[in-house]
């Protein structure tokens, strides 16, 4: 008998398209889940939960160490205001929240755009970030890169229907904005790749280009406005040799030509019931030369029993296991705590008796 790979080994296996010895999975849940969670299963913290389910990930992150006026929690001037984005957009909410202000709305010119206030990548903290992802021992898949949503930090400083509109009548906003926001993550990421060597393994970026029934965007207008930068951040992690993978929600089948075609590996997220996400459509056309990571329907999850949540996990490891190319997850990113934590478990539970290659 052949033995049992790493976590790592199995992840970089089944990116490279071909079948390791058990189906990889990962885990991208909120604090209050993992918190719910840690208390049904009566652990002591989040690493114990990450290995009783299974996951073969881990995931490093920056720190803040710029001006006290920016940081993301300190010091907000809105009474209402929870966070602050690194393009000093304040925003309410759960989570990361709804922004509170629009800067760059009403601006007339490219100029106006280039003299905003824009983030410095040195504010970013990625001195650490080598050390925390060998105290794996490499044993995990890293995950590491900065989070780079350039798409919706344009979004908050023009505002939706201000983008949409500049798109049409001065594209040159457009440009001067995306160009900024991407600039940051991108030198962010550089000084985290430089700093980490090859202690990372992906590079994981996240930006929403999907709705439930179709892109966000056109694919001519996400061709001009979007995948030139895409592209950058792709480049960027083959650079230094990292596989890159996009979070991305909704409906994009549309849109994953264009992905595939500037060289992304691989997207998570995969929400089936979205049009144009059915799996097995999915696994047919791209399947040889993409990696889905997700595909388990979280409302699903949130709805059903737990005996459906394993008949659910089931179905979806027989239609995107074969081949590799394939890591088991929830369809969403960032569990919240309406979903129930026993389903979630058997969902794990499953993927452990029913995910084996051999």
């Amino acid at each position: 008998m052949s033995r049992q790979m790493t976590s790592r080994e199995r992840v970089l296996t089944s990116l490279a398209h071909r079948d390791p010895d058990h189906v990889p999975c990962w885990l991208g849940a909120s604090p209050e889940w993992k918190e719910l969670a840690r208390v049904y299963l009566g652990l002591p913290d989040d690493e114990s939960l990450l290995a009783h389910l299974g996951d073969d990930f881990r995931r490093v992150f920056t720190s803040y160490i710029g001006p006290q006026r920016a940081h993301p929690t300190f010091n907000l001037s809105h009474p209402d205001a929870t966070y602050r984005t690194p393009f000093g957009i304040e925003r309410h909410g759960y989570g990361y929240g709804m922004p509170l202000n629009e800067p760059l709305k009403g601006a007339k010119s490219a100029a106006e755009v280039h003299a905003y206030p824009w983030p410095d990548p040195e504010w970013m903290d990625a001195s650490h970030i080598r050390e925390d992802a060998l105290k794996y021992d490499r044993q995990y898949a890293i995950l590491g890169g900065e989070w780079s949503p350039f798409w919706h930090d344009a979004i908050d400083l023009l505002g939706f229907d201000g983008l949409i509109y500049q798109m049409y009548d001065n594209p040159e906003i457009v440009d001067a904005v995306t160009q900024h926001t991407a600039d940051y993550y991108l030198g962010v990421s550089r000084r985290i790749f430089e700093a980490s060597g090859d202690a990372i393994d992906i590079f994981f970026i996240g930006n929403d280009f999907g709705a439930q029934a179709g892109p966000m965007l056109s694919p001519k207008f996400f061709r001009r406005f979007i995948l030139p930068h895409l592209k950058r951040f792709v480049d960027l992690g083959h650079e230094f040799g990292k596989y890159v993978i996009l979070h991305c929600d909704g409906s994009i089948r549309a849109l994953l030509p264009d992905m595939i075609a500037i060289g992304l590996d691989g997207m998570q997220s995969v929400q089936p019931l979205c049009y144009g996400m059915d799996l097995a459509g999915l696994k047919h056309d791209f399947g040889a030369q993409f990696t889905f990571m997700g595909g388990i329907d979280t409302q699903s999850l949130i709805e059903g029993t737990a005996e459906q949540a394993r008949e659910l996990t089931r179905k979806t490891l027989d239609i995107m296991m074969p081949g590799g190319g394939f890591i088991a997850s929830p369809s969403h990113d960032y569990l919240l705590p309406e979903t129930p934590v026993e389903n979630v478990i058997v969902m794990y539970e499953t993927i452990k008796e029913c995910g084996w290659y051999r």
